[in-house]
C-alpha cells in the first residue's frame, strides 16, 4: 500500500493535464495562491499539561492545565484537528481543466511531506515503521474481504483465505498448538483481539469474574462494560506487572465463580509482562481446576517479541491457556492496523453462528475484514522469518538498554523492565517537545518504544534534544524535577531525594 501510493503519487503529479500543465505546475500555482509554505508541517494539537488537581469539567468539556499552565479545553466528542481538508464539489470546468486534479495533487503531496516528517520524530508508540511493500501495490485495486470463517469458504471469491490460514499456522507453531486444535483469524487491530479472547472467555464460562491488572490496555475494560461482566481490577507492582498477592486475595473473596483472567505480555505504560506461570499457580493454589478458569493472554506488541528472548518464560497452549493476540501493525510493521487472535479449537462453538448468505459461519467480531492485512503479513513472515524477528528482537533490546543508560547517566529519572524495549523516564516539561517527538505521557512519565526502526542514532538526536531542554527547563533551582520513585521505585528515581 505504501510503494503503491508513493507510485500512484508521483504518476498524477507528472501527468500532463488538459490546460498542457503537469500537476505539479498546477499545483504550484495553487499553492502560491494559497500562501502556502511546502516546508511547513501541520501542527496538531499539543497534549495537555497533566497538573495534580488541575482538572475540572465545564460545561460537558475538560479544562487542563496548571496554575501557570495556558487553560485549554478539551471539548468530547469533537474534532481537535486544527484543519481538516474539505469535500468540495468539482466545478463545471473542472473536467476540462484539470484544476480539481491538480488542487488534490498538491494536498497529497504535502501530506506525504508531513508523513516523512512525523516518521523521523516518532519515539513513544509502539509501531515499527522499518518496511517496504511496494511488491504488493499490484494487489491494491482489488476490493478483498475476508468475511466469516477463514477456514470456511464463502460465496465471495475476492479474498486471501489461503495467506489468512497460513499466517494463523505460523502463529500457531510459534504458540505451541497443533493445526487441529486452534481456531483464529487475522483481526483489525489489537483492541479486537482482546474483545475476542475476552468474548471467548464469557462464552466458556458464562458467569465468570473477569480479572485484569490497573495497567492493562483501556480495551480489556472496554470489554468487560461492553459484555456486561463483573470486573476486578488487580493491583500492581512498580514495575506494572500483576500483583499475585492481590489477585489471590480478590480470587478467594469470589471463589464460588469462576475466573476469566487477562494476562499482560507487555503492558501499554511500563512494558513489563505479568507471570504467567505465577498465575496459573495462584489459580490452583486457590482452588480453581482448569475447567474453572480462562486465560486470554494480551500479546499486543511483547507477543511476538518474548518467543526470542533468552531465559523469558513462555507463551504457550501447552499451558492451560485459552486466547493469545497480538498486533501486527506494531512489531511486525504492518502499515495498516491488524492483529492475530488464536484461541482453542474446543472453544470456538459456544460463539460461532451459520450464515447462511455468506455460505460459513461467523465467529468474529467484526462481518467483514481486510483481505489485505493477511497479505502484508504473510509477506513480512516469508521475509524475515524467526531468524529476522530474532535479530531484530535483540536489536531492540540492546538499543533499549543503551537508551536507558545514557538517560541514567544525565542525571534522569529512568527504569527498563527486564523482558521490555519500552523505556520510562521522566516527563518532558515542555509539551511541544512531548509532540515533536510524540512521546506517549501518563502522570509524569513518558516513555519510548525501541523498535526496530529506531536506531542510535535517531536515539542519540532524541537524548541530544532532551538533555539541553532539560538544561533550560531546570535552569532555576525553583523548578526540579518530579519525583518518581512510586512510579518506578526509589532506585530508578534521579529526583533531588534520591539521586
Amino acid at each position: 500500500m505504501v510503494g503503491s501510493s508513493k507510485l500512484e503519487l508521483e504518476t498524477m503529479l507528472s501527468a500532463q493535464l488538459p490546460n498542457g500543465k503537469s500537476a505539479v505546475e498546477n499545483a504550484q500555482l495553487l499553492t502560491d495562491e494559497d500562501y502556502f509554505d511546502p516546508t511547513a508541517v501541520v501542527s496538531e494539537p499539543v497534549p495537555p499539561v497533566v497538573v495534580e488537581s488541575a482538572t475540572v469539567a465545564i460545561d460537558g468539556g475538560i479544562k487542563v492545565g496548571g496554575e501557570n499552565e495556558e487553560k485549554r479545553e478539551i471539548v468530547l466528542g469533537r474534532n481537535v484537528h486544527t484543519t481538516c481538508h474539505a469535500v468540495t464539489e468539482p466545478d463545471a470546468d473542472d473536467e476540462s481543466t484539470g484544476d480539481k486534479e491538480a488542487y488534490m495533487a498538491s494536498v497529497l503531496a504535502r501530506y506525504r511531506k508531513t508523513l516523512v516528517e512525523r516518521t523521523k520524530h516518532h519515539l513513544g508508540y509502539p509501531y515499527n515503521l522499518d518496511f517496504d511493500y511496494g511488491a504488493l501495490g499490484q494487489l491494491q485495486h482489488f476490493s478483498i474481504n475476508n468475511l466469516g470463517d477463514p477456514f470456511i469458504e464463502s460465496n465471495y471469491g475476492v479474498h486471501s483465505r489461503q495467506f489468512e490460514v497460513g499466517v494463523l499456522d505460523w502463529f500457531a507453531r510459534l504458540w505451541e498448538i497443533e493445526k487441529n486444535e486452534y481456531w483464529g483469524y487475522i483481526t483489525n487491530c489489537g483492541t479486537e483481539g482482546n474483545l475476542h479472547g475476552i468474548l471467548v472467555g464469557r462464552e466458556v464460562l458464562p458467569d465468570g469474574i473477569l480479572y485484569a491488572s490497573r495497567e492493562s490496555h483501556y480495551s480489556v475494560f472496554k470489554a468487560a462494560r461492553m459484555y456486561r461482566m463483573e470486573c476486578e481490577k488487580v493491583e500492581t507492582l512498580v514495575t506494572g506487572e500483576i500483583d499475585c498477592a492481590d489477585f489471590k486475595t480478590k480470587l478467594l473473596v469470589n471463589k464460588e465463580k469462576p475466573a476469566i483472567i487477562n494476562v499482560n505480555i507487555g503492558t501499554t505504560v511500563k512494558g513489563a509482562v505479568d507471570d504467567l506461570d505465577l498465575v496459573i499457580q495462584t489459580l490452583e493454589e486457590c482452588g480453581f481446576s482448569h475447567d474453572r478458569f480462562y486465560i486470554h493472554c494480551d500479546g499486543a506488541l511483547f507477543g511476538l517479541m518474548m518467543p526470542f528472548v533468552k531465559r523469558a518464560p513462555k507463551v504457550s497452549f501447552k499451558k492451560p491457556i485459552g486466547s493469545v493476540s497480538v498486533s501486527g501493525h506494531k512489531f511486525v510493521g504492518c502499515p495498516m492496523p491488524c492483529g492475530v487472535q488464536i484461541t482453542r479449537l474446543e472453544h470456538i462453538n459456544a460463539l460461532s453462528r451459520n450464515v447462511e448468505y455468506l455460505a460459513s459461519r461467523d465467529a468474529t467480531i467484526m462481518g467483514s475484514r481486510n483481505g489485505h492485512a493477511p497479505i502484508f503479513l504473510w509477506y513480512t513472515l516469508n521475509r524475515k522469518g524467526y531468524k529476522g524477528f530474532q535479530k531484530e528482537v535483540q536489536k531492540c533490546l540492546r538499543n533499549a538498554h543503551y537508551l536507558k543508560d545514557r538517560l541514567r547517566q544525565a542525571g534522569i529519572s529512568a527504569m527498563l523492565n527486564e523482558l521490555s524495549s519500552t523505556v520510562v523516564f521522566e516527563r518532558p516539561r515542555d509539551e511541544e517537545f512531548v509532540r515533536r517527538w510524540q512521546l506517549a505521557c501518563e502522570g509524569n512519565m513518558a516513555h519510548v518504544v525501541v523498535m526496530p526502526n529506531v536506531t542510535i542514532e535517531k536515539l542519540d538526536d532524541f537524548l541530544d534534544e532532551l538533555i539541553e531542554g532539560r538544561s533550560i527547563w531546570y535552569k532555576d533551582d525553583k523548578v526540579q524535577p518530579p519525583c518518581l520513585a512510586a512510579e518506578m521505585g526509589s532506585g530508578n528515581c534521579s529526583c533531588p531525594l534520591h539521586k
